[in-house]
């Protein structure tokens, strides 16, 4: 057998390896690692996406929670993880800060993983407790500028979304406001229930009950349009804050050498789950909105992400940790 006969045998025998192994993937459990706390906006979406795929793909998909580190514990898992498909990643627009405010990341953003299918958009709103007697937005900017650094606004960590949804506002409007990291979004909303801290960018999931009883009120949503859930509420930049949105978004992602028929059946799967109707009617309780991009269109927008993110953490002066 000459050479050229010797090489298409290989590739020959490569794709059809390939195929069979597509063909027969998931042949065990799937493990979804969320790097957030349980309960999280990002985690009840994995969870929800993942009863679907358990059905759909025949095996197990399962939730395990690695919190910590502003996610990149949780990431790192799945990035340094086989590249078979048995372990993704469902992350929020987080993702694309921390290479901004991390110095030391234990994997590189784009090398080590790769985009799948983003799960929505889920606002985030902004909050304030009624005692504070603030009832729009120009209300707060105008008590933000008449005692400059007094106010302070909550957040669940450095880098995070909520965090970077309040220092884009806080550049639009021109006002110096300090910022409280949280652990979570209940310790934050509970401080600024109390009134012990001025407002919150907080994900519209969490917060609809406090809306609900009177307990927050809600001044605008950070999104660049309003949200299905709160559709009476203008946005930051409706509310005359020029270049104060910030999409929060949650998104799967698999090892980067995962082979691209296994990604391509993932990405497909993860679409079947979320045009399922009552798959879309949870979703749509959470304020949770369609995203829809196919891996490649995914990972350009997060190429993009990162780059803009970068520019505001400069902005914003946020130190990298």
């Amino acid at each position: 057998m000459n050479k050229s006969w010797k090489f298409a045998a290989a590739l020959a025998l490569c794709l059809t390896q390939g195929l069979a192994w597509a063909q027969s993937w998931p042949a065990k459990s799937v493990r979804i690692v969320v790097p957030f706390t349980p309960g999280s906006a990002t985690d009840i979406m994995a969870r929800i996406v993942s009863e679907r795929l358990t059905t759909q793909l025949g095996q197990p998909v399962v939730v395990e929670n690695r919190p910590g580190a502003g996610g990149t514990i949780g990431a790192g898992l799945v990035a340094k993880a086989e590249s078979d498909g048995y372990m993704i990643l469902v992350h929020s627009s987080s993702y694309t800060v921390t290479p901004s405010t991390y110095k030391d990341l234990p994997y590189d953003t784009l090398r080590d993983l790769t985009g799948v299918a983003p799960l929505g958009l889920l606002p985030n709103v902004l909050v304030i407790a009624p005692s504070k007697g603030i009832r729009s937005v120009k209300e707060l900017v105008a008590a933000a500028k008449a005692k400059p650094g007094s106010m302070n606004s909550a957040s669940v960590g450095i880098g995070s979304a909520t965090h970077l949804n309040a220092e884009r506002f806080r550049l639009g409007a021109g006002i110096e406001v300090v910022n409280v990291p949280f652990k979570g979004t209940p310790e934050a909303l509970t401080e600024v229930i109390t009134g012990r801290v001025d407002y919150y960018f907080c994900p519209v999931n969490a917060v609809l009950p406090f809306l609900k009883d009177g307990k927050l009120l809600a001044l605008a949503v950070g999104s660049s349009k309003r949200s299905v859930a709160l559709p009476e509420i203008p946005t930051t930049l409706e509310a005359g804050i020029a270049n104060s949105d910030y999409s929060f978004w949650v998104g799967m992602f698999a090892p980067a050498k995962t082979p691209g028929d296994t990604v391509n059946r993932l990405y497909r799967e993860t679409v079947k789950a979320l045009t399922l109707p009552d798959v879309r009617e949870k979703l749509a309780r959470l304020g949770a909105e369609p995203m829809e991009y196919n891996p490649e269109q995914f990972n350009a927008y997060l190429r993009n992400e990162i780059t803009s993110n970068a520019a505001l953490v400069k902005a914003a002066g946020i130190k990298a940790q």
